[in-house]
């Protein structure tokens, strides 16, 4: 690190405590950041836990408005003129925009005016959540959109190198690589617990088919009931139980649609662990995401995990070692990878042991490091250049 501290502004409709993968990033950055000795100031919205309090210098809170579709979750209002006035009086020498919202064009808009470096996280495939929500003829749009705002920006983070080579292919400029980790001293095998197991209805030989997610329509949560259905007629001698954790809008549907399924709601923290390390195989149906932060936790808790062969999984499951990937798009061949993968005992207590193993080494440290060097990089090219995020990149200047 350099000898003088970086003062760094993170911006991002959500944070936690709210739970969902965007969250749970910045969360693990911003406070490994402060462990390197940065000053971070996080701008957001404001949660219902923030009665009574008021911005700082290290939080400064704005005003939102729910997401369609998404309870408890919401859009940051466009405040160009607070951040204007804040950042006058405090400069950032950096900032990172992690959500493309209005907070984030309010964000990009006051940077751009008073020649901070900027850099931004593709967090989100809003692109892709637009047909699941009705809006399929605003795709185009939304892909320009996203485009427009990236390319103004120093530097795009993406976390999987499949998902810079989509953005790219789409016109996207600048992109590098931020991998995601995982908390392995919580997410870990120890925390199973068999009074959970007895409450699921299942004995130690039992198998607990598990999903953590959010339950909403871009995930293609019906792929679940279809998976879970087909191995318990493919392995009618095995008592299988479908364990679902999450909540979402999607939730009264799916409770409708799979009766023979416990579903746990929403878990934190050593209740997560503790539901992780209870399951036994992990079903993970979605097609939308950048990454997929519960790929990573499920193999830490010792789960054999099936997935579509893209984003986290295609970096981290190696198939047949330590979990099964299907053809994206093919749920045939995803629900034969389920129940491939209950062929064999043996062999799943083998997987199970890998992929522990394997999400052992995706600590969140070095990967605070090397989001620490971008900042760095991004602020070292402003104090040498006095024309900002105008000037023409030097890509060999920012560390790929």
């Amino acid at each position: 690190m350099s000898t003088t501290p970086l003062r760094i502004a993170l911006i991002s409709e959500t944070f936690p405590p709210e739970i969902n993968g965007v969250a749970n990033t910045l969360g693990r950055l911003a406070a490994g950041l402060l462990q390197l000795g940065h000053r971070v100031q996080v701008v957001r919205p404001r949660q219902s836990g923030d009665d009574g309090r008021h911005s700082n210098d290290e939080l400064l809170l704005t005003r939102g408005w729910p997401l369609p579709g998404y309870p408890g979750l919401q859009w940051g209002q466009s405040c160009l003129h607070k951040l204007l006035r804040h950042w006058q009086r405090l400069r950032p020498d950096v900032l990172y925009i992690a959500t493309e919202g209005p907070l984030g064009l309010a964000a990009l808009r006051a940077a751009r005016r008073l020649r901070i470096p900027t850099l931004s996280g593709f967090h989100t495939n809003f692109q892709q959540y637009s047909a699941h929500y009705g809006l399929g003829p605003l795709t185009r749009l939304v892909t320009a959109y996203l485009r427009w705002f990236h390319n103004r920006t120093l530097r795009t983070l993406v976390p999987s190198a499949s998902q810079a080579v989509e953005l790219e292919r789409r016109g996207f400029e600048h992109i590098a690589q931020l991998a995601r980790g995982v908390d392995g001293r919580l997410f870990q095998p120890g925390r199973r617990d068999d009074a959970l197991r007895r409450q699921w209805g299942l004995a130690e030989q039992d198998i607990a088919v598990l999903h953590v997610g959010r339950l909403a329509a871009e995930k293609n949560l019906a792929l679940l009931g279809r998976t879970f259905r087909q191995l318990c007629v493919a392995h009618p001698q095995l008592k299988l139980r479908l364990v679902i954790v999450g909540d979402g809008p999607q939730r009264a549907q799916l409770a409708h649609e799979l009766p023979e399924a416990i579903f746990c709601g929403l878990q934190r923290g050593e209740e997560l662990a503790r539901h992780y390390a209870s399951g036994d195989l992990f079903l993970f149906p979605s097609l939308s995401e950048t990454f997929g932060n519960v790929v990573l936790e499920a193999l830490a808790s010792g789960l054999a995990v099936v997935a579509f062969d893209q984003a986290a999984a295609a970096q981290h499951i190696r198939h047949g070692y330590n979990g099964a990937l299907a053809t994206p798009g093919d749920e045939a061949d995803f629900i034969d990878a389920a129940s491939w993968l209950l062929d064999d005992r043996e062999h799943l207590r083998h997987l199970r042991l890998n992929a522990r193993q394997h999400a052992g080494r995706l600590e969140w440290g070095s990967i605070v490091e090397r989001f620490e060097g971008y900042l760095l990089d991004a602020s070292r090219l402003q104090a040498s250049s006095a024309t900002g995020n105008d000037a023409a990149l030097n890509a060999s200047s920012l560390r790929k």
